[in-house]
Parts: structure tokens; sequence; C-alpha cells
């Protein structure tokens, strides 16, 4: 399994991140009524950001999740005190499927923070999920995030967590998962 990362070119794969931002599945990413145009003005105003990026992630050649990093410093999580320099946010969204394959989201995972690490200038990476996602949990706790507190955000109380590099190297992700 090959999995690569690289710049999200928004028109050509607006129809897939509609499907997948839209997919019951997907419920903790926000958008569920999300119209097509909606998806295209969001990562629109994501690809004029210069503190945020959207990435697309191929398996084998083929469109298969999507990656937004971004400054925490110029988000919503701007005013907290846990922020140091040195930190990167990242959310992580895997295409929706009828046949899972086992470990196939752990890889990505895996392949996403080691997007994340390869900047040596990034110390810690920060996530801050829906509180009731309990998969994300799991993967999270599996790649060296801790959760440091819950904290309120306008659409939903988050489990504000950081992964340390040290962390991450020493995670059962890596342990467990293959490169």
């Amino acid at each position: 399994m090959t999995i690569t990362i690289e710049p999200l070119e928004l028109e050509p794969h607006l129809a897939h991140l509609h499907a997948w931002i839209t997919h019951p599945g997907s419920v903790y990413w926000e958008m569920p009524d999300a119209s097509i145009e909606d998806v295209a003005r969001e990562y629109a105003e994501i690809r004029d950001n210069p503190h945020h990026h959207a990435w697309l992630g191929r398996v084998d050649g083929e469109p298969a999740f999507l990656a937004e990093t971004y400054n925490p410093a110029h988000s919503l999580l701007a005013d907290l005190p846990e922020l140091r320099g040195g930190d990167l946010g990242m959310h992580v969204l895997v295409a929706p499927t009828d046949t899972p394959v086992p470990g196939f989201t752990r890889r990505v995972f895996r392949a996403v923070m080691e997007h994340c690490f390869a900047d040596p200038g990034v110390r810690r990476v920060v996530v801050d999920p829906d509180v009731r996602n309990d998969k994300i949990k799991v993967l999270n706790a599996v790649a060296g995030f801790e959760v440091e507190r819950a904290i309120t955000l306008p659409s939903k109380d988050a489990a504000l967590s950081f992964c340390t590099r040290e962390a991450f190297l020493a995670s059962d992700l890596l342990r467990e998962v293959p490169a």
C-alpha cells in the first residue's frame, strides 16, 4: 500500500470532497447538509488562508483521504494558554467505504502524522476532536496524543489534545502499523 499526500487541488476533487464530508459517517466533520457550493467555498477559503492548508491523500494513486494542517495561533484555538511555538493543528478525514480494509485508517493516520512531523519546526501536533467521537479517541491515543482538557468551541465540545514528536516516535501506531 503506497500512501502519498499532496496539496489539495479543489476543482478536480470537489465531488470527492463533497461526498466524503457529507457522508453520514463523517458527522464529526460538521457539514452533513453542505451543498457542493458550500464545500467549494469552505476549501477556497482554506486555499486562500496562509495559515491553513488542505491536503489530498492517495492510496495506491487513488484519492482516499483529506487532511488539513493549520497554525493554531491563527485559528479558533488562538487564545488557549496551552498553545506553544512549534504547534501544528491537524484534521483528518478518511473517505467512507462500504468495504473496510483492516488497518487502513491506522496506516492513513500514521502517514498524516509523519507528514506533520516532516517539518523539523513542528514540536507538537494539536487536535480538537468532538468529545463524543469515540473512534478518534482510540486512534489519537494509539498515535501518542494526550488529552489536555475539554474546551468549548462554537460548534462542539472538544478534547484539546497534543502529541509531541517524542510521543509519536514511541507510539503504538509506529510499532503496530507498517509504513
